[in-house]
């Protein structure tokens, strides 16, 4: 029998993570030691996301992993015990905490110092993410216990690990020296890297964020090492029959629609053009009002857009509060689904407010009406669900609202295969991994929008399960075989999954105008150029304002008076 490749491999791997999480949510969870629990470990270390670095070699803690990983999930989830995914409803009127990550908008609550609860508002993909996460923290937990705690006595450097995170207090500069090495040989990594990732997540322990290297570290090796002590020591992970019965239903996307069908009736605006932009909720706003709240403010608006963007962040203006005397509104979600909206009525914007780069004619902004919504980003199969809602005509005060949509524009980052951080992305199609589901895409945006302030790729894009299940091999494959797909991120296939189920059910036309643009925040094909890196941080500011200067060009370049 002829051996598999690397790619096959891999994605029989992710295709077996995902089945077994699926059937963990159809059981409603497991220990995370039995057998459920190590097939997760076996796949995802199979899988060997780029993003976990050095997570297969038992040698080493992956400590770029962790950092990405704490950042991600609430403090103290090293000490817990418990974890229980649950619907929304389940915790109205607890006095539980609450806890949200610094990275991802991600509601929980700490129930008890061994148990925390999370709220999935946001369908599948939130739970692939959590058990992704929560597998690779046990994955590192089994290594420092081999390492330090597996025989009749514990190492002496965990002794005195143990015996530094009993002080309350922080250690001083010439103590911290010697703890940062001793730790350092517990974690099979160089003193500066340790250095590294422990003033890294310091800087978010002041902000209350996280619990310190230091602890954190000893608190995933003390649970691993009492889980032989007893199944109830042993981490088990709940999903409620409340989340189970909710999931795959858009309880979450409905009410969402909803309430913004209801503040576009409320405003007047729903008989409008109505064009939907999927995006940051800042850049739209800083572009077509940044100039006029810069000048409000008795400052001196840069030449260069960019330049004006820059500033507009250093100098922390608050561009919402002038934009709303020229038809802003902001719109705060509390559906439980975390996507807030921007409703934009260009028809009262006044040529004051627009910075002189935007290609747009006010004269012909003002006649076609438009109203921009501009609805932050989503996750993963949440696009599907919120799109799909969005898109159906709903019934507000007893009357049917069927909103007159004319353009649909996506932009995200996502990962790019042959190029580097700050490339754009244009998708030609959108081929959903894992899947026999590809969906061809009649793309308005081309390379030529974009002159020459960016490099701009042209082709499909891969729709990936999740952040931390991208293996190196099986991307390299779309990349090198007749897919030609030149980058991967986690909405657009389920976004066009929408668009394409409300044109067979006309709500939408079928010659609806589409638009997909990505700037690359990282590329997984090169080591050290993953999201584990890093953000973009300023960077990121020319590829992400200048998609949206196209989009808005697009939108108010007076072709889209009909769909």
């Amino acid at each position: 029998m002829k051996e598999l490749s690397k790619a096959q491999k891999a994605r029989a791997a992710i295709a077996g993570f995902k089945t077994l999480a699926d059937s963990i949510i159809l059981r409603g969870g497991y220990r995370i030691s039995d057998s459920t629990g190590r097939k997760l470990e076996n796949a995802l270390l199979q899988i060997n996301p780029e993003i976990y670095g050095s997570m297969d070699d038992p040698r080493i803690v992956e400590l770029k992993g962790l950092e990405y990983v704490i950042d991600r999930l609430p403090r103290g989830i090293e000490t817990c015990t418990h974890i229980v995914m649950t619907a929304q409803e389940d915790l109205y009127g607890t006095s539980f905490n609450e806890i949200i990550p610094p990275k991802r908008r991600r509601l929980s609550y700490r129930v008890s110092d061994t148990e925390i609860c999370f709220v999935v508002t946001r369908g599948i993909t939130e739970i692939y993410d959590l058990l992704t996460h929560l597998t690779f923290l046990n994955i590192e937990a089994r290594k420092l216990y081999a390492q330090n705690l597996s025989g009749s006595e514990a190492a002496r450097e965990w002794k005195e690990l143990s015996r530094l995170v009993e002080n309350p207090a922080d250690p001083e500069r010439g103590e911290l020296d010697r703890a940062l090495w001793n730790l350092s040989i517990i974690l099979g990594r160089t003193y500066k890297e340790t250095l590294e990732t422990y003033e890294y997540l310091e800087r978010n322990r002041d902000k209350g964020h996280n619990n310190g290297l230091f602890r954190i570290i000893h608190a995933l090796g003390k649970r691993m090492s009492r889980e032989g002590q007893g199944a109830e020591e042993s981490l088990t992970i709940s999903i409620t029959p409340s989340l189970q019965e909710i999931l795959g239903h858009h309880r979450y996307a409905t009410e969402w629609a909803l309430s913004v069908i209801k503040k576009l009736v409320g405003l007047g605006l729903h008989e409008r053009p109505i064009h939907i932009v999927s995006a940051n909720i800042h850049s739209f706003g800083n572009i077509l009002f940044g100039r006029g709240a810069l000048e409000a403010g008795g400052l001196s608006v840069p030449d260069d857009l960019y330049a004006m963007v820059h500033l507009i962040r250093d100098k922390n203006i608050d561009v919402g509060a002038y934009a709303e005397q020229y038809g802003y509104t902001y719109h705060k979600d509390v559906s439980g689904s975390t996507i807030d909206v921007q409703i934009i009525d260009a028809g009262r914007i006044e040529s004051q407010c627009l910075h002189p780069d935007l290609a747009i004619n006010l004269d012909t902004m003002k006649q076609t009406g438009g109203v921009l919504l501009v609805i932050d980003y989503a996750f993963g199969v949440q696009a599907y669900e919120i799109m799909d809602e969005l898109l159906c005509p709903n019934r507000v005060n007893g009357q049917t609202v069927s909103l007159n949509f004319r353009s649909i524009s996506i932009m995200g980052k996502a990962g790019i295969l042959p190029g580097k951080k700050g490339d754009i992305m244009l998708a030609t199609a959108h081929v959903m991994e894992g899947t026999p589901h590809n969906y061809i895409v009649a793309n308005e945006l081309t390379a030529e929008a974009f002159g020459e302030h960016a490099k701009v790729f042209c082709g499909p894009m891969v729709t990936v399960l999740g952040t931390s299940l991208q293996n190196r091999d099986v991307l390299q494959r779309f990349h090198e075989s007749d897919w030609h797909a030149v980058g991967l991120e986690m909405e657009g296939a389920h976004y066009q999954r929408a668009i394409n189920a409300a044109i067979i059910q006309r709500h939408i036309p079928e010659n609806m105008k589409i638009r997909y643009a990505y700037y690359a925040s990282d590329n997984p094909l090169i080591s050290g150029e993953t999201l584990a890196s890093g953000p973009m941080g300023a960077e990121g500011v020319v590829p992400t304002y200048l998609i949206s200067k196209v989009i808005v060009e697009k939108i108010f370049s007076g072709d889209e008076t009909s769909p």
